[in-house]
């Protein structure tokens, strides 16, 4: 057996708990199973697994093995599937998750491209702000902002977001514009209902001290898509993503404030998909077409 055979066997081992259950699934005798281990850890020098007569566990060691070899063996996967499906026409439905305000103004008007340049595939995408169990749902993609919590998924960086404190020119010709974030006191906030930690607007004063600031108004909202448009009807300022307020800032509608203190950190968007296993055409078509289109410079910093 190859070595790749021998990854193989171990890794099904540690994953049913058990020579027996692995001998099973891989429709092989638990002695040759057995062998097999016993061989590798011979090779290795080291012991790979505990065996007791109830149970079996991986070492130290073997716990370190048996991640590189998921690794070894996923890559292994994805290479001949990458071959194997070169010429592949993507085709069916892809199911596309995403937040309602990047969903609505990045990645929806790229559908139509999408969908010219593979004929073959229907596209059904979900706008909302709530997390969805990719899954649980049966989604195919989604669109995600920050690092990965999930193991399980498979990320690819499409581009960063900051954020920027803005108002309308009107808001500013009625109530004048802060020169401190010590004045925001005085103005409108718009606040996020649900996503609390976007409430807390950190300033950075010229000694380096951080000042920050607590968004309270007149007006919630659960989504950055709505805060958007009361912005732009002159009710307030708000701390909004940059790929949002881009192109109303290029064409006079929004207006930054106070950037000599702001500087927003920059937030990972990713297409995030369960797993690089069996990786369909159509989605792998569609996170290379966002890819492509995000990179190497996003389209609302091209408007900067």
């Amino acid at each position: 057996m190859d070595r790749a055979g021998e990854m193989a066997v171990f890794t099904k081992v540690v994953e049913e708990g058990s020579f027996s259950s692995a001998a099973r699934a891989l429709k092989l005798t638990p002695s040759a199973v057995s062998k097999q281990i016993g061989r590798l850890e011979d090779r290795l020098g080291v012991r790979l697994l505990n065996r007791t007569t109830r149970q079996l566990s991986a070492t130290e060691e073997g716990d370190a093995f048996y991640q590189r070899c998921v690794r070894i063996l996923t890559d292994m996967e994805e290479a001949e599937l990458a071959v194997s499906q070169r010429h592949s026409a993507p085709r069916g439905t892809l199911r596309v998750n995403c937040g309602v305000a990047f969903g609505k103004h990045q990645i929806s008007p790229l559908i139509p491209e999408f969908l010219d340049r593979y004929p073959e595939v229907n596209v059904e995408m979900t706008l909302t702000d709530a997390l969805a169990d990719l899954v649980e749902e049966g989604q195919d993609v989604a669109i995600r902002f920050g690092k990965l919590q999930d193991s399980s998924m498979v990320a690819r960086q499409l581009a960063v977001s900051r954020r920027a404190i803005c108002c309308s020119p009107d808001f500013l010709e009625r109530f004048g514009e802060p020169k401190h974030p010590s004045e925001l006191v005085n103005y409108n906030r718009l606040a996020f209902a649900m996503a609390i930690h976007l409430n807390e607007w950190i300033f950075r004063l010229p000694d380096g001290t951080e000042y920050p600031v607590k968004a309270e108004g007149n007006f919630t909202a659960n989504n950055g898509e709505t805060i958007h448009e009361m912005v732009l009807a002159g009710l307030g300022i708000a701390r909004l993503a940059e790929f949002l307020v881009a192109p109303e800032v290029k064409e006079g509608k929004l207006v930054r404030i106070l950037t000599p203190f702001y500087r927003d950190v920059e937030v990972p968007i990713n297409a995030v998909y369960p797993t690089r296993r069996h990786l369909s055409p159509k989605v792998r078509a569609f996170v290379d077409f966002l890819v492509e289109k995000f990179n190497p410079v996003p389209p609302w910093e091209s408007l900067t």
